[in-house]
């Protein structure tokens, strides 16, 4: 009897381990899928804000197009003041190549505190002798507003990489390690930009910051403050509703 109780009790042991095995195979089969349920339900919620922000972004785009269109567009007819003082053809700063089309503005700073924009256009000279690297700009505003330019801008500068081919580019002159340009600056800046948008039929939609290409901090303050960038572009917008005139009367 002793044998027999002992069998019956490995038995039910055995049963007992059974039951629990099954039972754990089962709380994990209910976990993996509860997992692929929610990873299912958490992909389709995904799926949705993406339809929802691409539908939003294409509505919003198409309405601004729209009034872009249906708005009458103006440009600025006279540029700021300006000195040419053109760089020597050379394979550091002025290659002499062709762009063949202008698709945006490109904002630089010079990174040099308290240095004039002839100073800096010379830097760009020296650089065929020096050949310490490969840099320019179309154009370099002072910190009185002056602006020298270095290229004409149906040549690329070597400004910011792999839109060089496309853009013009403006270095702006700083006082300080702030980056910020002062208001002589920035004002030449914001009438040279406009001005430029209506030659190559562009909006503020076009200029950028070098950082928005490579991701440099450049122009620091306006990497720095979105905000102000932002400012920037709706003072430009300002500047050319209260400066341009119609396109539509320039055809009369």
């Amino acid at each position: 009897m002793e044998q027999q109780d002992y069998l019956d009790e490995e038995l039910r042991r055995r049963r007992a381990r059974a039951i629990e095995k099954r039972r754990l195979r089962r709380r994990k089969r209910m976990q993996q899928l509860w997992i692929r349920r929610g990873i299912i339900v958490f992909s389709f919620v995904l799926a949705i804000c993406g339809i929802v922000k691409l539908a939003q972004y294409i509505g919003s785009r198409g309405m601004r197009e729209a009034m872009s269109e249906s708005l009458p567009q103006k440009m600025v007819l006279d540029p700021p003041d300006y000195q040419v003082d053109l760089l020597s053809i050379n394979a550091y700063s002025r290659p002499g190549l062709a762009i063949e089309e202008v698709n945006g503005i490109v904002v630089h700073y010079t990174a040099n505190p308290g240095t004039t924009a002839q100073q800096n256009r010379n830097y760009f000279e020296g650089l065929k002798d020096s050949h310490d690297t490969y840099a320019s700009s179309h154009f370099v505003i002072g910190l009185d507003g002056e602006i020298v330019q270095c290229i004409p801008c149906n040549e690329i500068s070597y400004a910011s990489n792999e839109r060089n081919s496309d853009t013009i580019s403006i270095e702006c002159c700083i006082p300080d390690e702030t980056g910020a340009f002062n208001q002589s600056t920035y004002d030449t800046l914001v009438h040279l930009t406009a001005w430029l948008l209506g030659r190559y039929d562009l909006t503020t939609e076009d200029v950028i910051r070098h950082y928005d290409i490579t991701g440099k901090i450049c122009p620091k303050y306006y990497v720095e403050h979105e905000d102000a960038w932002n400012r920037f572009k709706e003072d430009v917008n300002q500047y050319i509703n209260e400066n341009g005139v119609l396109e539509e009367s320039l055809a009369k």
